[in-house]
Formats: structure tokens, C-alpha cells, sequence
């Protein structure tokens, strides 16, 4: 979500008193695409969604919120450059993008489900292309899918494809807590695909992913998350805490391609995407999702802060700058 300068300098100040006091431990780089990595590219400024390429080891796909353009870029975790810019034909200009996912037939799914007003748009899109076999600049069309929501328009950041069924899910962004939604079995470009509600958050979600093996969800938020145990139907089980490292303005997750890790990405020039292990995960596909929920009372935040006053005064304030920030729209 597109924030002002002031509001984005005040979050960076808080985010940097809070990091004095927290650390992430060290990931073993045994695997294409398991290590953090910054985002050189200048045209990325709001990466707003990520996954994990299938076709290309160690690449990554994400997108900028507002753009001016309806561009995908593929992002090398090795070096943090972009190694490809997708152009999306045949889907109009997008308004919101924010999220990116990945079908179980290899196709990338893209979320232009923001609505900063929640619920100015009667409808909103999810757009379908075949991921690129090349790594190269270059226009690829897209289907484009027309959504809305059975009990009315809502703002939301999450879009995820389930790896196993390839149905669509969708939890909306709501600061006392929202719901996740399921899409038809199969979308139609003929007409309306409607979403329904399923399932409880409980959380003020900016991002969410599927592991690669389809049994856990993992939803985040701006100052943590939650890992789900996952059942056919959009049933959910709450597992445990994530570890969400505090980022500038933390917007995306995506499992890295062994399920071992989870990948934190956040707006900004220049920005990180901060690996977390799952806890628990093979080598072979995440075994669990709650990226070993914290119990020292440290609320998910990378490395266990143990100076709770000073995290939770900085979040505090952080909150009540965003709230501001999103009433103005």
C-alpha cells in the first residue's frame, strides 16, 4: 500500500530503535533461493507480493503496488538484480497490485485486489499468465478474471494458489481482524467469479502463502503473523506465531522453493527480503508453517527481542501512525 514520505521516515526510525535490540540468526546457504537478499533494481520501490519461481532456481517474481505499467519483474535472490521484466498484455491498466502467486501447473497468478478505501470497487481482478521458459524482457498475455466478494467489497493484500488444487484464496486486510476467502473451483473469464468466506483471521493481513507441500499456511502482517495448519475447504487450525522480522513496511511472503525457509519482503528503495527457517522443515518441503512461534512473549519478531517495553512501545506508535496513514486512503 502506497504510503507518504513522512509517515515511511517515522516507520524507518521506529523499525531502526527496534532492530538495535533484535537479530536473525544465520541461514546456511545450501540451496538456490534460501538465502535474504536486497532488491537493486530502482524501478522496484513497493514490492508488494513475491514468490518463489519454479522454472528458475534462486529467482524470485514480485511487483510494485502502483506502477505505470502492469509489469512483473524476476528478481535473482544470488545477486538481488532483476534478470527479466514481464509486460502483462490483455489485462487493462491495474490499480492495485498486491500480491503474486504460484499455480500448481506453473502458472503465476497476480492479486490487483487492493482497495485502499475498502470497498470502493464494486469488483476487482486476478490475472493468469504461463511463467516465462526464458528469463528476458518481454510481453506475455494474460487472462484476466473478473472477482467480487459474496458479502461485499473489501480491501485485501493476500492472494494465494494452493499448490495441490489450484483454487484461489484471498484474505482481506482488516485492522480488527479479517477473514479468508475461497474462489470457485475453477475461474471463469465468462463472468463474475464470486469469493466466499471461510475461515477467521484474526490477523491484519498484508501477505500470504501456501507451502510448497499444500498442509500450512502462513499469513502476515506488519508486525507478525500466523502459521495455519491447512485442511481442504479453507478449514484452518492455528499453529503458532510466525516469525516476522520488523521490516520498513512489510508486505510480502513467499516460501522459498524447499519449504524451509520463509521469505519476508517489505516496500522501499532498495529493499530486503529477510529469510526466516521454518522450523521443524525438511530439506524436502515445509513440514511446518509457524516458523517456531516464539514463547518468550518476543510477538513473533525475529531473534526474540528481549527489551519487550522498547518493541512494544515502537509498534505502538508505529500502529497508530499506519491507522492514521490508512484512514486518509
Amino acid at each position: 500500500m502506497r504510503s507518504s514520505k513522512v509517515c515511511a521516515a517515522g516507520a524507518a526510525a521506529v523499525v531502526a530503535a527496534v532492530l538495535v535490540a533484535s537479530g536473525g540468526p544465520a541461514l546456511a546457504a545450501d540451496k538456490a533461493g534460501n538465502d535474504g537478499f536486497t532488491i537493486e533494481d530502482p524501478r522496484i520501490t513497493e514490492s508488494s507480493g513475491l514468490v518463489a519461481s519454479r522454472a528458475h532456481p534462486g529467482v524470485y517474481w514480485t511487483h510494485n503496488d502502483q506502477d505505470s505499467g502492469a509489469y512483473l519483474y524476476a528478481v535473482d535472490s544470488r545477486t538481488g538484480r532483476t534478470v527479466a521484466r514481464i509486460t502483462m498484455t490483455g489485462v487493462g491498466k491495474p490499480r492495485d497490485v498486491e500480491a503474486i502467486s504460484m499455480g500448481p501447473d506453473g502458472s503465476l497468478y497476480v492479486g490487483d485486489i487492493g482497495d485502499n478505501l475498502g470497498g470502493k470497487w464494486s469488483y476487482v481482478w486476478v490475472y493468469k499468465l504461463p511463467e516465462p521458459k526464458e528469463l528476458k524482457d518481454q510481453s506475455v498475455r494474460a487472462t484476466q478474471y473478473v472477482v467480487k466478494y459474496a458479502d461485499g467489497p473489501r480491501d485485501a493484500e493476500a492472494l494465494m494458489v494452493h499448490p495441490r488444487t489450484g483454487r484461489v484464496y484471498i484474505a482481506d486486510k482488516k485492522e480488527d481482524g479479517g477473514s479468508l476467502y475461497e474462489g470457485p473451483a475453477r475461474l471463469s473469464t465468462s463472468g463474475t467469479n464470486v469469493f466466499r468466506r471461510v475461515a477467521s483471521t484474526d490477523l491484519w493481513v498484508t501477505d500470504g502463502a501456501f507451502s510448497p507441500d499444500g498442509k500450512h499456511l502462513a499469513l502476515r502482517g506488519y508486525f507478525g503473523g500466523v502459521g495455519f495448519t491447512w485442511r481442504d475447504g479453507g478449514r484452518i487450525k492455528r499453529e503458532g506465531r510466525l516469525r516476522v522480522p520488523l521490516q520498513r513496511q512489510g508486505e510480502s511472503v513467499a516460501y522459498s522453493p524447499d519449504g524451509s525457509r520463509l521469505m519476508y519482503g517489505t516496500e522501499g528503495e532498495q529493499s530486503d527480503v529477510e529469510a526466516v527457517e521454518v522450523k521443524g522443515a525438511g530439506g524436502g518441503g515445509g513440514s511446518s508453517a509457524d516458523g517456531g512461534g516464539s514463547g518468550d512473549g518476543s510477538g513473533g519478531f525475529t531473534g526474540g527481542a528481549t527489551k519487550g517495553a522498547v518493541v512494544l512501545g515502537a509498534v505502538v506508535l508505529a500502529v497508530l501512525g499506519l491507522k492514521r496513514l490508512f484512514r486518509r486512503g
